[in-house]
């Protein structure tokens, strides 16, 4: 598609949100909706992404417009469903699946890991069952109902990019903890991908197993960056 319009302002919309204007007309999500977001620089982020496309419009480079539209066209349509498919990695949370004590591996998930799920068991008032092996361990009814309650509080536009955090983590603990201020979005990345860097660390990295690594790890900052944004 080619680009269709010269000016790429952001103005005030109601209940205090911000949307960006093409030509002086706002942009509307995806799903049809106007796209109005909570907060002047995740706005700015948005029109950035307008701004930065050149004669021919590339879709690959509107990562924030897609999380932004995925926050109003899916998470506010259903909030109880998206809040159910981030639940679903509590059950099968990396950070809960260690392998066996004898394994060296185990050692490098334990100095990695635990202080993290200490570090959120504490800040939420919740209890992670851990696992050693691959069987799996569902979450006791608990913890559940408290992550449950824990994500019931959060804005759309955050478990937007909560979903996009966790789901390359895979570990719903890791994307919590980014939610945090102050959270290292490569710090994070390394801790979520423990296993994959060992065995790289064991036998040397294959070309594109790197280059999957390098794309995931640009993913998560930029998520990261959205949710950063959105609660500015």
């Amino acid at each position: 598609m080619k680009r269709f319009y010269k000016d790429v302002t952001i103005a005030e919309a109601g209940d205090g949100g911000w949307q960006v204007q093409l030509d002086g007309r706002g942009i509307r999500s995806q799903g049809g909706g106007q796209q109005i977001v909570p907060t002047k620089a995740l706005a700015r982020m948005l029109a950035g992404e307008w701004q930065d496309q050149g004669e021919d419009i590339d879709p690959r480079r509107f990562v924030f417009r897609d999380m932004a539209d995925f926050a109003i066209d899916v998470v506010r349509a259903d909030r109880a469903d998206a809040i159910g498919n981030l639940i679903k990695f509590s059950q099968t949370d990396t950070l809960c699946y260690r392998g066996d004590p004898t394994d060296a591996l185990f050692k490098r998930q334990e100095e990695m890991w635990e202080p993290l799920v200490t570090a959120c068991e504490k800040r939420h008032a919740i209890a992670f069952s851990r696992v050693s092996g691959i069987m799996h361990d569902p979450q006791p009814s608990e913890t559940v109902d408290r992550l449950r309650t824990i994500l019931a509080g959060l804005d759309d536009f955050t478990l937007a990019g909560l979903q996009t955090l966790t789901a390359l983590a895979a570990s719903l603990i890791v994307g919590l903890e980014a939610l945090e201020e102050g959270a290292d979005a490569d710090a994070l990345f390394a801790i979520a991908n423990v296993e994959e860097d060992w065995q790289a660390e064991l036998w040397g990295w294959d070309g594109e197993a790197e280059q999957r690594r390098a794309m995931r790890l640009d993913a998560f900052r930029l998520a990261l960056e959205f949710v950063q944004a959105a609660r500015a």
